[in-house]
C-alpha cells in the first residue's frame, strides 16, 4: 500500500511509528488508525498540534483511503 501525504498528496511519506507518518515535502506528520486520519504540525518545542480543524469540515469525515 502506497501511502501518500493527505495536505500536498506527494508520495515523500516516512513512517515515523506504528500508524505514524512524515511528510518531507509539507512538514507535516499524521496518523493513520483504521479508516481515521489526524493531520498535525509540528511546533518549535516539538509538540503536536492538530490540523483537523483547519484542514476539513466540521462534521466531515476523512477516509485513509482517499490518500
Amino acid at each position: 500500500m502506497e501511502i501518500r501525504c493527505p495536505v500536498c498528496k506527494g508520495k515523500n511519506v516516512g513512517k515515523i511509528g506504528t500508524h505514524q507518518y512524515y511528510c518531507w515535502n509539507c512538514f507535516i506528520e499524521f496518523t493513520v488508525k483504521g479508516d481515521r486520519l489526524t493531520v498535525y504540525e509540528i511546533e518549535e518545542d516539538g509538540t503536536l498540534t492538530s490540523l483537523n480543524d483547519l484542514l476539513f469540515e466540521e462534521g466531515e469525515e476523512v477516509e485513509a483511503e482517499a490518500m
